[in-house]
């Protein structure tokens, strides 16, 4: 067995946290928005606030080991497996710098609206960070996507 068939630990991790990432942002684009939508404003805004206090610190370790476990990958590889790994990296940052200016300073906005009451522009604010959502859950599904592309298969040998 060659190195390249055996899944290496660069590999492996930036698959792992690549999966979880696309999975937490997945779930959170396809479930929790959209029961955000089907509840009272103030349900949701206090609910927003706790979950994004929970969400903080796990989801910026999750897109950190993402973005270091693919720049390891990236350095040990080559070739296209490199390119991959590297653009996979270049994702996760930019999730990660979307969150940062995009989805955080409108979750700050939501936990003052929480304690008082949202202004009159709210539904353009929430319908903003939406997009932001979106954009950053694209991000790490593309960047999962292109790890998995260097998971190799297990093939079968002739006896």
């Amino acid at each position: 067995m060659t190195a390249f068939e055996k899944p290496s630990l660069a590999r492996a991790s930036a698959l792992c946290f690549g999966g979880l990432l696309a999975g937490a942002f997945g779930y959170g684009a396809v479930n929790v928005l959209y029961a955000f939508r089907k509840v009272p404003l103030e349900v949701r805004f206090t609910f927003h606030t706790a979950l994004m206090s929970v969400n903080g610190p796990v989801m910026q370790s999750l897109m950190g080991l993402t973005i270091v476990s693919c720049l390891v990958l990236a350095f040990r590889t080559t070739a296209r497996d490199r390119w991959f790994a590297g653009t996979a990296a270049g994702l996760a940052i930019a999730a990660f710098l979307i969150t940062r200016f995009g989805n955080v300073p409108i979750n700050q906005q939501i936990k003052q609206w929480a304690l008082t009451s949202p202004p009159s522009d709210y539904a353009e604010i929430l319908s903003r960070w939406e997009t932001f959502h979106f954009a950053r859950t694209a991000c790490a599904i593309l960047a999962f996507l292109l790890i998995v592309t260097l998971t190799p298969e297990k093939r079968a040998t002739k006896s």
